[in-house]
């Protein structure tokens, strides 16, 4: 879309027949705390999802209200969106199907290129496309794979990165997956399940061991104490978007049987979501029909079915495997658990000049390994670690060695880092990052690693795109571009006095999602005290703002009031 909107034609090739990831696979409540953390692509794209609810069903009407301002849609109005985007561009060709087969790079290093790519479609037949700039949306890496970039799956030690949350030494091990279904208890929209190809009753028998304990009170319930987690709010139309349950004594992730994954052919991924799609649609149809379930707990889940008008192609089942991770690739800035957490002074996140997305969620891994049986082990590797709002910086798209090509999904990481990183919001704006960067590269004929940042960070401004977390002045407001550029600049680091409280959160008002961070206020308005005017005016020297041109701290002028001169000069 980003790279469309910049005047440049552009192809976009989906491997399969639907669009969107998982955004239209069934991950309807999207991860992230406050909406103040929202700009850019997914901003716009969950605006129109609450328009569509609106000009549907009325602007007061319960689906407007379930729809939480746009981000929690149904997968198929979300397709919708996503097609409606595309319809929006007529630089933007769309190809479904597609499968990438090879690939062909200029063979002179350090700094290679990408010259074409070789499709095939189901048919067989192959289609090679050139391209200036080629972006690896894919959440395996596929592209960057076959490229030649160094990547990596598994998990760093401890020592490589110094991050307290990886384990002591390095391993195999790969976050585990499992589907985000779309239920509902709606007779009316219900499908009851069937037992998936494969299914034996024998590998189901012994989560009766697990709802015999006070561990497992429902089958369906949220957040815990049950095996399926019903996300709440409830979903527009009745809907609900089942996840895996956290440090739950029954688990829908599947530590170790996805290792296969990352590298794999589409047959030995097609086997893997095979096992996946046979483990957990056999658990849920055990739990419904097997005589030995107690009667409490076979009626609740009976009252459970798929949706009738979602995923009609695939009887009413995700298309797409929740892929949480897979290979990362190892570039210019390799993102690391210190990338997220507090900056040494100040209440925010260690500083990047280079910011090109946001984020405010956190370092998020379900588990890695699983000890015990199937029903009633453990899952181990898992970590839910909150930090402040934090920001990405540009060299996570870039390879070290391929002079054309930005990587927007296996970004450049450690298994930690990337763990902050691997949600849909965060995907969203480093596609938008990547496209401007790749608008910028073709206009000005360079290397992706050339592009001058602050001319991105200015395209992603101007596009609603915030680089840094700002929590009074959003993406709406006519200040957003000035304050964005202002904080890129370093203008707002230790803005709060020296011992002010750090706490990574806002006031908590439903499931995960919470008001603004705290402490990460500009405050326009307040009166601009002589010892930040004097620090202000400084930073402004150092990027060329002429000092006589700012206003001083004399009483009346405010933080906004020196915010606005000081862009308005860096624009002359």
């Amino acid at each position: 879309m980003a790279a469309g909107k910049s005047g440049h034609s552009v192809l976009l090739i989906e491997p399969t027949n639907r669009i969107g990831g998982l955004v239209t696979s069934g991950l309807s409540h999207t991860d992230f705390h406050s909406l103040e953390s929202l700009s850019g692509a997914f901003l716009d794209f969950a605006n129109r999802v609450e328009t569509h609810y609106a000009k549907t069903y009325g602007p007061d009407s319960p689906q407007v209200k379930a729809s939480y301002h746009g981000t929690f849609g149904e997968p198929k109005v979300n397709l919708a969106v996503f097609h409606a985007l595309l319809d929006e561009q007529p630089n933007v060709e769309l190809v479904h199907q597609h499968l990438l087969v090879a690939l062909k790079l200029t063979k002179s290093r350090p700094q290679r290129r990408i010259e074409s790519v070789t499709l095939v479609n189901p048919q067989g037949n192959k289609r090679t496309i050139r391209g200036k700039v080629f972006v690896d949306g894919t959440y395996e890496g596929d592209l960057m794979a076959m490229a030649g970039v160094e990547w990596r799956a598994g998990r760093e030690g401890r020592d490589e990165h110094g991050e307290s949350l990886a384990p002591q030494t390095a391993d195999d091990q790969l976050q585990a997956y499992n589907f985000r279904f779309i239920m509902t208890q709606d007779e009316a929209n219900r499908v009851m399940p069937v037992a998936p190809p494969g299914y034996r009753r024998e590998d189901f028998v012994g989560v009766l061991d697990a709802i015999a304990s006070d561990k497992i009170q429902r089958v369906f319930d949220y957040p815990s104490k049950c095996i399926f987690k019903a996300h709440l709010p409830v979903l527009p139309g009745g809907k609900y978007d089942i996840n895996d349950v956290s440090r739950g004594l029954v688990r829908l992730s599947l530590p170790g049987k996805n290792l296969g994954w990352p590298d794999g052919t589409p047959e030995e991924r097609q086997a893997i979501f095979a096992e996946h799609l046979r483990d957990q649609v056999g658990l849920l149809y055990f739990l419904q029909n097997d005589p030995k379930v107690p009667d409490k707990f076979r009626q609740e889940a009976l009252q459970w079915g798929w949706c009738r008008d979602e995923f009609l192609d695939t009887d009413h089942l995700p298309p797409q495997l929740y892929v949480r991770e897979a290979r990362r690739m190892q570039g210019v800035h390799i993102y690391t658990q210190a990338d997220s957490e507090y900056a040494k002074e100040g209440t925010r996140a260690k500083f990047h000049r280079d910011s090109i997305a946001m984020a405010d969620y956190g370092n998020n891994c379900h588990g890695t390994h699983h000890e015990g049986p199937r029903f009633g082990g453990k899952h181990s590797g898992e970590f839910y670690n909150p930090v402040p709002p934090y920001q990405i910086p540009y060299g996570v798209l870039l390879p070290k060695d391929v002079n054309n090509l930005l990587v927007s999904c296996a970004v450049s990481s450690s298994h930690v880092g990337f763990c902050a990183l691997r949600l849909e919001p965060v995907w969203m704006s480093l596609g938008q990052a990547a496209g401007h960067a790749a608008s910028i590269a073709v206009q000005l004929n360079q290397s992706v690693k050339q592009v001058d940042v602050s001319h991105l960070q200015r395209n992603l401004h101007a596009d609603r795109s915030a680089t840094i977390y700002i929590s009074d002045v959003l993406p709406d407001s006519p200040d957003f571009a000035v304050v964005q550029w202002w904080g890129a600049a370093g203008g707002l680091r230790k803005l709060y006095p020296e011992g002010t409280p750090r706490k990574p959160r806002g006031k908590k008002l439903h499931g995960q999602y919470t008001k603004a961070a705290p402490w990460h206020a500009v405050e326009m308005d307040k009166t601009l005290d002589e010892k930040l005017g004097h620090r202000w005016r400084a930073l402004a020297a150092s990027i060329g703002v002429p000092p006589d041109v700012l206003p001083k701290a004399n009483g009346s002028t405010t933080r906004g009031d020196f915010i606005r001169a000081a862009a308005a000069a860096a624009r002359q």
